[in-house]
């Protein structure tokens, strides 16, 4: 049936007005799936890193707006790492891995060091019920019966947050996104 269907269209993701990376998503939270995409590379650590995020005009030879172009700004003074030389210019909605040009690009280096991450204690008893309140919140998958999730929830078990996508990492990124 086609409301069931949920489409996968094609977004590129420019970084300060220079394309970087176009990957197929499920439209909606573009923003946030740039972002998150960002961070994952190692271009934002902070909310202060960013400067804005546009939906780019002019996408379209006849200068309209197909709302599948965003421009990433950061906030001046922030670092770009050297991610266009380990990157192909395409990548797929299905995982972290997709367009890097070598194994040692693979091990992204990140922002802050996880040994400075206090660790946090989750009882077996609260960790088996968190894919069913996953589940649970799964808008998008009621109306289609296919889609990949990610959640954020607190050390609880409150959800503060679930995205939705075609992808695996695109949910991923689009949940990492809306937290930055």
């Amino acid at each position: 049936r086609p409301d069931t269907l949920v489409a996968e269209e094609p977004l590129e993701i420019r970084l300060n007005g220079k394309p970087l990376a176009i990957t197929m998503r499920t439209p909606g939270d573009d923003f946030a799936l740039a972002a998150g995409f960002l961070v994952s590379e190692g271009v934002l650590a902070t909310a202060s890193d960013l400067q804005n995020i546009v939906y780019c005009a002019g996408a379209t030879a006849d200068g309209s707006n197909t709302y599948n172009v965003v421009d990433v700004r950061t906030a001046p003074g922030v670092t770009i790492p050297d991610i266009t030389l380990e990157r192909n210019v395409y990548t797929t909605s299905s995982c972290g891995l997709c367009g890097k040009a070598s194994l040692d690009a693979v091990r992204t280096t990140t922002r802050w060091p996880i040994a400075d991450t206090p660790p946090i204690r989750i009882t077996p008893e609260l960790l088996t019920t968190l894919p069913d309140r996953l589940r649970a919140a799964q808008r998008v998958f009621d109306r289609t019966g296919g889609l990949h999730a990610a959640a954020l929830f607190t050390e609880h078990g409150e959800l503060l947050d679930i995205r939705e996508d075609v992808g695996r990492h695109n949910a991923v990124d689009k949940l990492v996104g809306r937290a930055l």
